[in-house]
């Protein structure tokens, strides 16, 4: 299944993406795409309903996060091996955790802020995770199992503030707007390996990255894992894995995002976003 949310922010209805790429309206059998209706139980109920016998939404809603009330955000840095090379940083012996604002979170093809001052901010095209069953203390063989499933994160980072302001990294991760996740969550059961998906990013049709979850230094059962020996993961959490190469921060010279730019960027199976940016 492909489950979403539209409408206005704040607003959200949840809805299913059907096969001919319509959105369908749950509102009549669950709240939100959120906390239960991640659960096991709760993705069974709704992978019983024949999209067709839900009302069809009619023209072009404003898609939004397709998780709501998320938890925790966490994100995972230098997570493949080519992008720590770009960076200058060597690969970590275990996962970089730090973690954005439920703030941060935006609509896949909502603007992108640039904060005040900044001349540094930056694209990562990443794969999500959405946890859809609370994990604690979990095996990497068990891990999959604690998963509801996958979409698109766009980590936006101001590099200045990251690096050079000293302190941890999430002061250039946090700002409003940092972190576009959709355009829907593509339940588990449809990504056969989350380890083998294409994945690029495009800024006013110059494509810079252009990788595979195949190179993670870290595997997605790993992180899983990895994280619930320090925190309990709720449905609803959504982890963002790391990017590949061909981050602004890498081109040489190094190129960053200005106002009035577009960002498209996808990973295969779960769709695309596309982000203007704008100044805060």
């Amino acid at each position: 299944m492909k489950l979403l949310r539209y409408g206005e922010p704040g607003k959200e209805k949840p809805g299913l993406l059907d096969a001919e790429g319509r959105i369908r309206d749950l509102s009549g059998k669950v709240a939100d795409i959120a906390g239960d209706a991640l659960m096991p139980s709760g993705l069974a109920s709704l992978a019983k309903i024949d999209p067709a016998s839900l009302p069809e939404v009619d023209g072009n809603p404003r898609i939004g996060p397709c998780v709501g009330d998320v938890g925790k955000f966490i994100c995972i840095g230098l997570n493949y091996a080519d992008h720590a090379a770009e960076s200058g940083a060597k690969v970590p012996p275990e996962p970089i955790m730090f973690m954005k604002p439920r703030s941060a979170i935006v609509g896949p093809n909502d603007e992108v802020r640039i904060p005040r001052g900044s001349v540094k901010t930056d694209w990562e095209v990443e794969l999500g995770i959405v946890i859809g069953k609370t994990a604690k203390y979990v095996s990497e063989a068990d891990a999959l199992a604690h998963v509801a499933g996958y979409c698109v994160v766009n980590d936006v980072s101001e590099r200045e503030y990251q690096i050079e302001r000293h302190g941890t990294w999430d002061k250039g991760k946090c700002c409003d707007t940092f972190g576009p996740i959709g355009p829907w969550m593509v339940t588990a059961d449809e990504i056969a390996d989350p380890q083998n998906l294409s994945m690029w990013l495009e800024v006013d049709g110059h494509r810079y990255q252009d990788g595979s979850t195949k190179t993670m230094v870290y595997g997605v059962a790993h992180l899983v894992s990895y994280l619930s020996q320090f925190m309990t993961l709720h449905p609803g959490d959504v982890i963002a894995t790391g990017t590949p190469p061909g981050v602004g921060m890498g081109q040489k010279p190094p190129v960053y995002l200005k106002a009035g730019q577009t960002m498209r960027l996808g990973i295969e199976g779960l769709g695309e976003q596309q982000q203007r940016t704008a100044a805060d």
